[in-house]
């Protein structure tokens, strides 16, 4: 029996799950569970890592919706007008409220693909489709404004 006390008092002077930035990056590059452990598992969609394409994917539709915010703004000053009936109304709440309410739309809708990545959409597609498509379509639109842009000035 004193070995056993030996034993735990000697394993609670080692606290190993202390917090370090050292965990965030090893747990990001060492990160454990990659795919599911079981057959049985596989209709789990929530796991410990994402593939890094879907960071690069969820970066560059953010800043593509930053740049496209930009850019509304200074066709806007140009003479152009909102398409959109309901970025028109927020927009005429001011450019603040617009462009906050812009990126924030962008960021839930984003933070909810990547949560739900491997998640199938009606058993066919992975949703993570769909970042690789807004993505698409956010480049795709601010190249058009930008083409407007240099139109106008």
């Amino acid at each position: 029996m004193t070995t056993s006390t030996a034993t735990s008092t000697a394993r609670s002077d080692v606290e190993r799950r202390r917090f370090s930035w050292r965990t965030v990056v090893y747990g990001f590059a060492f990160s454990r569970r990659h795919t599911h452990r079981r057959a049985v598992d596989d209709e789990v969609i929530f796991l410990d890592w994402h593939h890094p394409w879907l960071f690069f994917l969820a970066t560059g539709t953010m800043l593509l919706s930053c740049a496209d915010a930009f850019l509304t703004l200074q066709l806007l000053d140009r003479g152009m007008i909102e398409a959109n009936p309901v970025m028109n109304a927020v927009m005429s709440q001011g450019t603040a409220f617009f462009t906050s309410v812009k990126l924030a739309m962008t960021a839930v809708g984003i933070l909810v693909l990547v949560f739900l990545a491997k998640a199938r959409f009606m058993n066919r597609l992975r949703t993570g489709l769909f970042l690789t498509i807004f993505f698409t379509s956010y480049a795709c639109l601010v190249c058009y404004e930008l083409v407007n842009l240099f139109n106008l000035m």
